[in-house]
């Protein structure tokens, strides 16, 4: 009933912290408890949004105006599939935004609190939006707003070694990700049956059966896999995350692997079961192949790190493998389902549980990931008062 109005205080609530946090930058102590606090209260916001659409069965929409009517409609929509990501995102963010308001402290006279509390709030903001946005080109620019943020989180502390240089490898390859994206978007739009759209409701009718020629489909989906393989972290695509995160600090570090990562898990499901249709079996098969060799080297590469972040990072590289395993299982049971003349229900049960375990996995990983890095945050900066850094 009230989740138009909590969306819209979502909204006004981050930005106002983003605002205040820069304008408040020389007083240290007062930006840092301003933008954290604000970035607690907005995924408190953010949470009640997502439990009134997953309790109540409601679906939440904001329009946003717009003055080119070749772009479609820009709008913000929380269904139940973006809802179940919101509520991952609010819950981890609560969690970092109270941690990191004693955890940035020690940034006060070193780096600016202020700027640090103005691109959180931009970032958290844009990972709401990602998971909500309904047409292409907004959802492209609020994806480069959360790579963009997200980077310059990376290199917060741009004076330690190697900081840099792990932001940049990370800026290339998230930008690697968007183009392929993007022509993915631009070639199921240019064959989109009837009118043309950059709404998601339109690439919607691309996924019955002969919506699309299959070359167009495979190669659409190939350039998605890539491109939110690319974020996700899948190997061979994982190169940066286990140096982008590591240099990251600890709040941060928490919030790219417990979360952003998942953003692609969101919107392969998105684009793969509700665009394009999962009508070849080979497509669950080579995502089963790549999630198990992700899962494997994840776990090898983790058992073989001293760094403790480093660890982390790829175990999240294990982690985001055992999410696509079971992506990878449903889309070859929905395959099997829509190829049954009969309809056999049995292969759209296993395809909704695999479906229901990867969503369940995206849910603990983000919790008990996003912990992790926030206590190795905490032993790493009693290590370095214990030394005298």
């Amino acid at each position: 009933m009230y989740g138009n109005s909590m969306f819209f205080a979502f909204i006004i609530v981050s930005l106002a912290g983003a605002v205040l946090s820069a304008f408040l930058g020389k007083r240290e102590r007062v930006a840092r408890l301003v933008s954290f606090g604000a970035a607690a209260i907005s995924s408190l916001l953010g949470l009640a949004v997502s439990l009134e659409v997953l309790l109540g069965g409601s679906v939440v929409t904001l329009a946003i105006p717009t003055s080119v009517p070749a772009l479609g409609h820009f709008s913000l929509v929380v269904d139940s599939l973006s809802a179940y990501f919101l509520l991952a995102i609010s819950i981890l963010a609560f969690c970092v935004s109270v941690y990191s308001i004693g955890y940035t402290k020690e940034y006060e006279g070193r780096y600016s609190t202020g700027a640090m509390g103005f691109v959180f709030n931009v970032f958290l903001l844009s990972l709401v939006l990602v998971v909500t946005a309904s047409n292409a080109v907004l959802f492209l620019i609020v994806w480069e707003t959360m790579s963009l943020s997200s980077y310059l989180l990376v290199v917060y502390e741009n004076r330690k070694q190697g900081s840099v240089s792990s932001g940049l490898l990370y800026l290339v390859m998230t930008h690697l990700g968007t183009a392929l994206i993007t022509a993915a978007f631009v070639l199921m739009w240019l064959n989109m049956p009837g009118e043309r759209s950059f709404d998601f409701s339109a690439f919607s009718s691309l996924s019955s059966a002969g919506a699309l020629p299959d070359a167009i489909r495979n190669a659409a989906f190939l350039l998605l896999l890539v491109g939110f393989g690319t974020k996700a972290g899948l190997v061979p695509l994982h190169v940066w995350l286990p140096q982008a995160h590591p240099a990251a600090p600890s709040n941060v570090s928490a919030m790219m692997s417990g979360i952003m990562v998942k953003t692609a898990v969101y919107m392969l499901i998105r684009c793969v079961f509700g665009f394009l249709g999962v009508h070849d079996a080979w497509w669950g098969l080579l995502v089963l192949l790549i999630a198990c060799v992700s899962a494997l080297l994840g776990v090898l590469y983790a058992l073989a790190e001293t760094d403790i972040k480093r660890a982390l990072a790829f175990s999240t590289v294990e982690n985001m493998g055992l999410i696509f395993i079971a992506v990878g299982a449903a889309m070859v049971f929905q395959s099997y389902y829509l190829a049954d003349p009969a309809g056999n229900a049995f292969l759209a049960d296993l395809a909704a549980l695999a479906l229901i375990a990867s969503l369940f996995h995206v849910l603990s990983h983000s919790l008990f990931k996003g912990l992790l890095f926030m206590g190795a945050g905490a032993v790493m900066r009693s290590e370095e008062r214990r030394v005298g850094k």
